[in-house]
């Protein structure tokens, strides 16, 4: 799955990739003027590193050889970010050049709205970034915006740097927002806007920041991680939903060409008719819509299709073939709706890819990850799963620490103190403690099954059937004050207040 990022420069959307990410990327630069000038795909890989665009091209490993279209200038102007962190194994993030504002634009040398549409057919989710200092839409970015068309339901829009903002500007700022949109996206549904504040917490917030917001914030923020998390369970269903609609197309387009090619005289003036077809293609399109009983909406722009058309002969195109139609047909009547029951219609049934739950954290005994003593749950073949986000994502702590579980002093509760335990059990690639290893660490205590299966629920709050380093260190101390006689639910909430985890995450 791929993400994409749009903006004008300095709306934080490489602030955004590292906010997601837990840590810079390779080549990354932030700052206030124009600094991210290149397209930049960050990718998982085993060591940080960056490969040049001309290369990534031509990488049979890589997904980037149709980029080979945009020339020389293009390749020049992009890169592939690799780095060795989790939330990668089932994303691709693309950050992108900052949109000039204005209606001059720098000439790029290459084609920046056919860029932004090749990545956005094959992107699962587009993410639209604003701030409160810079709602003006240039020449430029609704360029950009335009060419998503088609591809409306992958868009999401963001408001950034929100907590720079009083409640009573954001209020108005929202307002200007939606005005901007309404003019350049024509939709009649209003568009989801998503506030929030995206600060890495090894960076201090720039500029003022108010609190009146923050528990708005931090609920739109919620939202905002509800929706990418669940971007990788539903990649599957996102590969299908484009066959069908390229199937569609395909549909359309053979009989826009065989009623064009059938159009055509049979010996003299093939030109001058096929002219002036393309001169009044609306036209054309109309009858076909009528013969055949196809729905306006699979067909093409007819100015672009017109431009396209235009560099070939009609009469070159081969003959229309009903039966090629006919398996079209089939296809989509038969062989999809047989394809989609096979999918799962259970969200427990996808998975969570290792993205925590934003609802409860309860689950039935009959569940591999409540019952302690049972074999760990492991994923289906060649299914990568990922840590959470990173945990400065759920924290509420107002720290200003550059740590986001705080400096290592005696005195900070949020140190992990079980580090050296969590390395000498986890598994050196994953960085996971698996189920069967934590059982025999957490029944050292001596605590009752019982008690430590309650423990297990807890800590695998997103039910992967294995415990990250945070997820250890939650288990060890709640099993730590369980031994001090202390309540189960009293030592679950004291243990989360140390670390700074929100409890509205884990019920």
């Amino acid at each position: 799955p791929m993400i994409l990022l749009l903006g004008q420069y300095s709306t934080g959307k490489t602030t955004f990739v590292e906010y997601l990410l837990g840590e810079s990327y390779p080549g990354a630069h932030v700052g206030i003027e124009p600094t991210t000038d290149r397209f930049v795909a960050i990718m998982n890989g085993p060591e940080p590193k960056v490969i040049p665009g001309h290369a990534a091209a031509v990488s049979g490993d890589l997904p980037f050889s149709g980029l080979t279209k945009f020339g020389t200038k293009f390749l020049s102007r992009f890169q592939v970010a690799q780095l060795n962190n989790p939330l990668l194994s089932n994303l691709t993030l693309i950050d992108t050049p900052g949109i000039l504002s204005g209606s001059k634009q720098i000439q790029r040398g290459y084609d920046f709205t056919s860029v932004i549409n090749w990545f956005a057919e094959r992107s699962d989710l587009v993410l639209l970034l604003f701030d409160g200092y810079k709602l003006d839409i240039s020449d430029e970015f609704k360029g950009a915006i335009q060419s998503l068309r088609g591809h409306e339901d992958k868009v999401r829009i963001v408001l950034n740097k929100c907590d720079q903002i009083n409640q009573q500007q954001l209020m108005r700022v929202y307002g200007a927002l939606m005005w901007s949109l309404g003019k350049v996206i024509p939709t009649p549904e209003v568009n989801r806007v998503y506030l929030g504040s995206f600060w890495p917490k090894y960076k201090t917030p720039v500029g003022t920041v108010y609190e009146d917001n923050i528990d708005l914030l931090i609920s739109e923020q919620r939202d905002l991680l509800r929706d990418l998390r669940s971007i990788p369970k539903n990649a599957a269903l996102r590969r299908v939903n484009e066959i069908v609609k390229r199937a569609r197309q395909a549909r359309v387009h053979a009989h826009i060409i065989g009623h064009l090619r059938s159009e055509l005289p049979s010996m003299f003036g093939k030109n001058k008719k096929a002219k002036a077809m393309l001169d009044d293609l609306p036209a054309e399109f109309r009858k076909i819509q009528v013969k055949y009983n196809l729905p306006p909406g699979d067909f093409p722009n007819p100015e672009a299709f017109k431009k396209d058309l235009e560099a070939f002969k009609i009469a070159d195109f081969n003959k229309f073939s009903q039966r090629l139609i006919a398996n079209a047909d089939e296809a989509l009547a038969s062989d999809f709706p047989r394809l989609m029951q096979k999918f799962p219609t259970s969200n427990n049934q996808a998975g969570n890819f290792g993205f925590p739950d934003s609802g409860s954290s309860s689950q039935d005994e009959t569940t591999p990850s409540a019952r302690f003593s049972e074999k760990q749950r492991t994923p289906a073949p060649g299914m990568h799963v990922p840590y959470p986000p990173p945990y400065s994502a759920m924290a509420a702590s107002t720290s200003t620490s550059r740590n986001p579980f705080g400096e290592d002093t005696d005195g900070n509760p949020g140190i992990l103190r079980f580090r050296t335990l969590f390395d000498g059990n986890c598994d050196p690639k994953s960085k996971v403690v698996s189920a069967d290893s934590a059982r025999n660490v957490l029944s050292q205590s001596g605590l009752p099954t019982e008690l430590l299966r309650e423990v297990w629920t807890i800590a695998d709050w997103d039910s992967r059937g294995e415990l990250d380093q945070v997820q250890f260190e939650v288990a060890m101390r709640i099993c730590e004050r369980l031994k001090a006689h202390e309540p189960l639910d009293a030592s679950k909430a004291s243990v989360f207040a140390e670390l700074g985890l929100l409890n509205r995450f884990h019920g």
